[in-house]
Protein backbone atom coordinates (compact mmCIF):
# COMPACT_ATOMS: atom_id res chain seq x y z
CA UNK A 1 0.00 0.00 0.00
CA UNK A 2 1.30 3.74 -0.64
CA UNK A 3 3.00 5.82 2.32
CA UNK A 4 -0.01 8.36 3.70
CA UNK A 5 3.06 10.76 3.39
CA UNK A 6 3.76 10.77 -0.24
CA UNK A 7 3.95 13.53 -2.27
CA UNK A 8 5.05 14.07 -6.40
CA UNK A 9 6.39 17.09 -7.92
CA UNK A 10 4.91 18.30 -11.23
CA UNK A 11 5.72 19.84 -13.84
CA UNK A 12 3.34 21.43 -16.82
CA UNK A 13 5.14 22.25 -20.05
CA UNK A 14 2.62 24.40 -21.64
CA UNK A 15 4.35 25.00 -25.26
CA UNK A 16 3.91 26.65 -28.76
CA UNK A 17 4.16 23.85 -31.07
CA UNK A 18 5.35 24.43 -34.64
CA UNK A 19 3.72 22.89 -37.40
CA UNK A 20 5.17 19.79 -38.65
CA UNK A 21 8.35 20.46 -37.26
CA UNK A 22 9.44 17.57 -34.68
CA UNK A 23 13.01 18.73 -34.12
CA UNK A 24 12.44 22.07 -33.72
CA UNK A 25 9.50 21.52 -31.34
CA UNK A 26 12.23 19.31 -29.37
CA UNK A 27 14.54 21.59 -29.36
CA UNK A 28 12.16 24.26 -27.29
CA UNK A 29 11.06 21.42 -24.92
CA UNK A 30 14.84 20.76 -23.96
CA UNK A 31 15.61 24.22 -23.89
CA UNK A 32 12.52 24.38 -21.31
CA UNK A 33 13.35 21.14 -19.16
CA UNK A 34 16.77 22.43 -18.95
CA UNK A 35 15.80 25.75 -16.79
CA UNK A 36 13.45 23.29 -14.66
CA UNK A 37 14.60 22.26 -11.12
CA UNK A 38 14.39 18.22 -10.42
CA UNK A 39 10.98 16.73 -10.56
CA UNK A 40 8.87 13.78 -10.78
CA UNK A 41 6.77 13.94 -13.55
CA UNK A 42 6.97 16.42 -16.78
CA UNK A 43 3.77 16.49 -18.90
CA UNK A 44 3.94 17.88 -22.67
CA UNK A 45 0.61 18.73 -24.57
CA UNK A 46 -1.31 16.93 -27.20
CA UNK A 47 0.88 15.60 -30.43
CA UNK A 48 3.49 18.28 -28.58
CA UNK A 49 6.05 16.93 -31.97
CA UNK A 50 3.92 18.17 -34.80
CA UNK A 51 0.84 19.76 -33.49
CA UNK A 52 -2.62 18.23 -33.70
CA UNK A 53 -2.60 16.23 -37.77
CA UNK A 54 -6.32 15.74 -38.19
CA UNK A 55 -4.42 14.01 -41.11
CA UNK A 56 -1.18 11.79 -40.05
CA UNK A 57 0.09 10.75 -43.68
CA UNK A 58 3.76 12.67 -43.22
CA UNK A 59 3.50 13.86 -40.14
CA UNK A 60 2.76 10.10 -38.15
CA UNK A 61 6.22 7.81 -37.73
CA UNK A 62 6.76 4.31 -37.00
CA UNK A 63 7.08 4.24 -33.45
CA UNK A 64 10.59 2.69 -33.89
CA UNK A 65 11.84 5.60 -35.98
CA UNK A 66 9.79 8.27 -33.92
CA UNK A 67 12.20 10.92 -33.00
CA UNK A 68 10.19 12.78 -30.52
CA UNK A 69 9.80 8.91 -28.44
CA UNK A 70 13.61 8.49 -28.52
CA UNK A 71 13.94 12.01 -27.25
CA UNK A 72 11.63 11.12 -24.44
CA UNK A 73 13.20 8.33 -22.91
CA UNK A 74 16.27 9.47 -23.48
CA UNK A 75 15.70 12.63 -21.42
CA UNK A 76 13.90 10.98 -18.71
CA UNK A 77 16.82 8.40 -18.53
CA UNK A 78 18.93 11.28 -17.97
CA UNK A 79 16.82 13.34 -15.53
CA UNK A 80 15.40 10.44 -13.77
CA UNK A 81 12.11 11.15 -14.01
CA UNK A 82 8.75 10.63 -15.99
CA UNK A 83 7.85 11.99 -19.10
CA UNK A 84 4.36 11.58 -20.52
CA UNK A 85 2.62 13.58 -23.62
CA UNK A 86 1.07 11.97 -26.93
CA UNK A 87 2.14 11.64 -30.67
CA UNK A 88 0.86 10.56 -33.47
CA UNK A 89 2.13 7.38 -34.76
CA UNK A 90 1.95 4.85 -37.42
CA UNK A 91 2.16 1.45 -36.14
CA UNK A 92 3.24 -1.90 -38.39
CA UNK A 93 -0.46 -3.01 -38.88
CA UNK A 94 -0.89 0.30 -40.84
CA UNK A 95 -3.42 2.26 -38.73
CA UNK A 96 -2.59 5.33 -36.88
CA UNK A 97 -2.84 6.18 -33.35
CA UNK A 98 -2.81 9.19 -30.89
CA UNK A 99 -0.93 7.82 -28.49
CA UNK A 100 -0.18 9.00 -25.14
CA UNK A 101 2.89 7.40 -23.75
CA UNK A 102 3.93 7.78 -20.19
CA UNK A 103 8.01 6.97 -19.74
CA UNK A 104 9.30 6.46 -16.41
CA UNK A 105 13.08 6.91 -16.78
CA UNK A 106 13.98 5.69 -13.48
CA UNK A 107 13.30 1.82 -14.03
CA UNK A 108 12.55 2.29 -18.05
CA UNK A 109 8.95 1.17 -17.64
CA UNK A 110 6.82 2.69 -20.38
CA UNK A 111 2.90 2.34 -20.95
CA UNK A 112 0.87 4.29 -23.80
CA UNK A 113 -2.82 5.12 -24.28
CA UNK A 114 -4.49 5.16 -27.40
CA UNK A 115 -6.71 8.09 -27.56
CA UNK A 116 -10.41 6.54 -27.19
CA UNK A 117 -12.40 9.64 -28.32
CA UNK A 118 -11.24 11.13 -31.75
CA UNK A 119 -12.35 14.36 -32.27
CA UNK A 120 -14.94 13.77 -35.01
CA UNK A 121 -15.60 17.70 -35.54
CA UNK A 122 -12.08 17.50 -36.93
CA UNK A 123 -12.15 14.76 -38.64
CA UNK A 124 -9.59 12.86 -36.39
CA UNK A 125 -11.64 9.83 -36.61
CA UNK A 126 -11.56 9.58 -40.71
CA UNK A 127 -8.03 8.47 -40.24
CA UNK A 128 -6.86 7.21 -36.91
CA UNK A 129 -7.98 4.15 -34.93
CA UNK A 130 -9.62 4.93 -31.14
CA UNK A 131 -8.13 2.90 -28.35
CA UNK A 132 -10.45 0.21 -26.25
CA UNK A 133 -9.09 0.30 -23.16
CA UNK A 134 -8.06 2.75 -19.85
CA UNK A 135 -4.64 3.04 -18.74
CA UNK A 136 -4.15 3.34 -15.61
CA UNK A 137 -0.20 3.53 -14.46
CA UNK A 138 1.49 3.87 -10.74
CA UNK A 139 4.04 5.94 -10.32
CA UNK A 140 5.03 7.91 -7.15
CA UNK A 141 2.40 5.78 -5.41
CA UNK A 142 0.25 7.60 -7.33
CA UNK A 143 -2.23 5.22 -9.84
CA UNK A 144 -2.61 7.92 -12.95
CA UNK A 145 -5.21 7.61 -15.20
CA UNK A 146 -4.25 9.21 -19.09
CA UNK A 147 -6.35 11.04 -20.90
CA UNK A 148 -6.27 12.94 -23.81
CA UNK A 149 -8.51 16.22 -25.27
CA UNK A 150 -11.29 15.32 -26.16
CA UNK A 151 -11.49 12.77 -23.52
CA UNK A 152 -12.31 15.46 -20.76
CA UNK A 153 -15.98 15.41 -22.45
CA UNK A 154 -16.74 12.09 -21.56
CA UNK A 155 -17.27 11.81 -18.20
CA UNK A 156 -18.60 8.12 -18.06
CA UNK A 157 -14.81 7.16 -19.90
CA UNK A 158 -13.08 8.40 -16.75
CA UNK A 159 -15.47 7.69 -14.07
CA UNK A 160 -13.64 6.53 -10.81
CA UNK A 161 -15.34 2.64 -10.56
CA UNK A 162 -14.25 -0.44 -9.39
CA UNK A 163 -11.26 -1.90 -11.67
CA UNK A 164 -10.70 1.35 -12.74
CA UNK A 165 -9.56 3.51 -9.50
CA UNK A 166 -6.93 5.91 -9.40
CA UNK A 167 -5.74 9.12 -7.84
CA UNK A 168 -4.90 11.50 -10.39
CA UNK A 169 -6.09 12.16 -14.05
CA UNK A 170 -3.33 13.66 -16.54
CA UNK A 171 -5.34 15.27 -19.38
CA UNK A 172 -2.56 16.26 -22.52
CA UNK A 173 -4.79 18.53 -25.08
CA UNK A 174 -4.61 20.89 -28.10
CA UNK A 175 -8.01 22.59 -26.92
CA UNK A 176 -8.77 26.39 -28.51
CA UNK A 177 -9.63 29.29 -27.29
CA UNK A 178 -13.31 29.09 -28.50
CA UNK A 179 -13.97 26.38 -26.62
CA UNK A 180 -12.02 27.62 -22.92
CA UNK A 181 -14.80 28.05 -21.01
CA UNK A 182 -15.18 24.63 -21.15
CA UNK A 183 -12.01 23.61 -20.65
CA UNK A 184 -12.08 25.47 -17.61
CA UNK A 185 -15.26 23.67 -16.20
CA UNK A 186 -14.42 20.24 -17.35
CA UNK A 187 -11.39 20.39 -15.85
CA UNK A 188 -12.72 21.11 -12.52
CA UNK A 189 -15.94 19.04 -12.99
CA UNK A 190 -13.60 15.56 -13.41
CA UNK A 191 -11.58 16.11 -10.36
CA UNK A 192 -14.43 16.79 -8.55
CA UNK A 193 -16.95 13.62 -9.74
CA UNK A 194 -14.07 11.59 -9.17
CA UNK A 195 -12.55 13.19 -5.97
CA UNK A 196 -9.11 13.18 -7.77
CA UNK A 197 -6.05 15.71 -8.47
CA UNK A 198 -6.67 16.51 -12.09
CA UNK A 199 -3.34 17.99 -14.70
CA UNK A 200 -4.48 19.28 -17.47
CA UNK A 201 -1.87 20.23 -20.20
CA UNK A 202 -2.71 22.63 -22.88
CA UNK A 203 -0.89 24.51 -25.58
CA UNK A 204 -0.76 28.20 -26.81
CA UNK A 205 0.10 29.73 -30.35
CA UNK A 206 -1.89 28.71 -33.91
CA UNK A 207 -2.33 26.33 -36.13
CA UNK A 208 -4.69 26.42 -39.34
CA UNK A 209 -7.56 25.39 -37.76
CA UNK A 210 -7.07 27.34 -34.48
CA UNK A 211 -5.62 29.80 -31.73
CA UNK A 212 -4.69 28.54 -28.43
CA UNK A 213 -4.70 30.27 -24.98
CA UNK A 214 -3.39 27.21 -22.97
CA UNK A 215 -4.08 28.03 -19.80
CA UNK A 216 -2.65 24.57 -18.71
CA UNK A 217 -4.05 23.86 -14.62
CA UNK A 218 -3.72 21.48 -11.69
CA UNK A 219 -6.86 20.83 -10.08
CA UNK A 220 -7.06 19.27 -6.41
CA UNK A 221 -9.56 16.77 -4.94
CA UNK A 222 -12.72 19.21 -4.22
CA UNK A 223 -12.45 21.19 -7.58
CA UNK A 224 -10.08 24.33 -6.75
CA UNK A 225 -7.43 25.28 -8.53
CA UNK A 226 -4.13 24.91 -7.43
CA UNK A 227 -1.87 26.34 -10.15
CA UNK A 228 -2.64 27.57 -13.52
CA UNK A 229 -0.03 28.86 -16.66
CA UNK A 230 -0.70 32.38 -17.93
CA UNK A 231 -2.57 32.70 -20.89
CA UNK A 232 -0.73 32.84 -24.22
CA UNK A 233 2.45 31.54 -22.81
CA UNK A 234 5.10 29.08 -23.28
CA UNK A 235 5.57 28.38 -19.65
CA UNK A 236 7.04 25.45 -17.23
CA UNK A 237 4.71 25.54 -13.56
CA UNK A 238 5.92 23.16 -11.23
CA UNK A 239 3.21 21.96 -8.53
CA UNK A 240 3.27 19.87 -5.68
CA UNK A 241 0.20 16.81 -5.19
CA UNK A 242 0.09 15.15 -2.15
CA UNK A 243 -1.81 11.80 -2.25
CA UNK A 244 -2.69 12.39 1.55
CA UNK A 245 -4.71 15.24 0.23
CA UNK A 246 -6.46 12.31 -1.75
CA UNK A 247 -7.25 9.79 0.72
CA UNK A 248 -8.10 12.49 3.55
CA UNK A 249 -10.89 14.01 0.86
CA UNK A 250 -12.18 10.31 0.65
CA UNK A 251 -12.23 9.44 3.77
CA UNK A 252 -13.93 12.85 5.07
CA UNK A 253 -16.66 13.02 2.29
CA UNK A 254 -17.29 9.22 0.96
CA UNK A 255 -19.29 10.30 -1.65
CA UNK A 256 -17.49 7.29 -4.03
CA UNK A 257 -19.28 4.81 -2.16
CA UNK A 258 -22.36 5.96 -3.02
CA UNK A 259 -21.09 5.82 -6.94
CA UNK A 260 -23.74 3.74 -9.37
Amino acid sequence: MAKMNETMHITLLQTDIKWGEPAENISQVEKIIHTCKDTDLFVLPEMWSTGFATKPENMAHEEDANEALLWMRQMAAERRCAICGSLAVHLRDGSYRNRHYFIDGRNGHEVFYDKHHLFTYGGENCYYTPGQSHTIVEYEGFRILLLTCYDLRFPCWSRYSDGREYDLIVVVANWPQSRQSAWQILTRARAIENQAYLVGVNRVGDDEYSHYVGASCVIDPIGKRIGQCHYNQVEAMTVEVKLEEVRRRRLKFRVLDDRD
